[in-house]
């Protein structure tokens, strides 16, 4: 495998499933490495509420690059980072946003179409490419494509409207598709079939087992914010059983809901 970092994040999609721990600062993202993580990928929730913001490019785009510099600079695995939307809709502020993301040694990003128009990320795509071959950078952009998540289509129409959208992103420049939100195996197995990026789907209740997703073809498999909500969960119960009883025997939590979250780091950005 290539020593370039860039290269070798593109090789890790090649064969075999690609797992991704998502972390969200230098010292999840040590864990990661420790546990014994082929790469490093942040979750852009689990960045911003590190931070106590909540996930939605909410978070100041100059704290997203400082923290992917302060783990880059701790680890020396290949690091992909989620900028959402691109922090806007400006495709010079987007490719910025990029390019400040490369300095610091970020070598793969995820930028999602959301609630915008295909056109929209395209152009972004391809503005991010072109910064990225200016900077002889074999960047990986991860077009992540909302179509299940959010509803796009009704249902029997979700894996036409992904792969006309996957062929429209790779024309732009994109180099893998994830899709969070695809489950089934019959429709998984047609995305795969269908497109010329490897896939990458996230893990959710109801996907198959990794052994059945790697025979499906998959090549990334992204724990999104799930790590991190377990944490929070976690330390909030930690918390509230230390302030109700001074003692450190706190029972198991359970996560915390994504959702829930949010309406946390919401409800403390408001009070700012």
């Amino acid at each position: 495998m290539s020593t370039c970092p860039d290269r070798q994040f593109h090789a890790l999609h090649q064969d075999g499933l690609l797992l991704l721990a998502n972390c969200w600062d230098p010292g999840s993202a040590r864990i990661a490495a420790l546990a014994g993580a082929p790469a490093l990928a942040t979750s852009s929730a689990a960045v911003a509420w590190a931070h106590g913001y909540p996930d939605g490019s909410k978070l100041p785009s100059h704290l997203l690059v400082e923290t992917a510099a302060r783990i880059a600079a701790n680890n020396a695995l290949p690091l992909s980072v989620d900028m959402e939307d691109g922090y806007g809709d400006d495709l010079e502020q987007v490719a910025r946003l990029a390019e400040e993301l490369m300095v610091v040694g970020v070598v793969g990003i995820n930028i999602e179409d959301g609630a915008g128009t295909p056109e929209l990320l395209c152009e972004k795509i391809a503005a991010i490419r072109r910064i990225a071959q200016k900077r002889d950078i074999s960047l990986f952009i991860n077009a992540r494509c909302d179509v299940y998540l959010r509803g796009l289509a009704p249902e029997g129409e979700r894996v036409a409207m992904v792969l006309e959208r996957a062929a429209r992103y790779a024309e732009a420049g994109a180099s893998g598709m994830f899709v969070p939100g695809l489950r089934d195996p019959g429709e998984i197995a047609a995305v795969v079939a269908g497109i010329s990026l490897p896939l990458n789907v996230m893990a959710l209740p109801g996907l198959p087992p990794v052994a059945q997703l790697r025979d499906l073809g998959v090549r990334r498999l992204s724990a999104g914010s799930a790590i991190a909500e377990g944490m929070f969960g976690y330390v909030k119960g930690f918390t509230e059983h230390f302030l109700a009883t001074g003692g450190l025997d706190a029972p198991a939590a359970s996560p915390a809901r994504y959702g829930e979250l949010n309406a946390w780091m919401e409800s403390a950005a408001a009070a700012e």
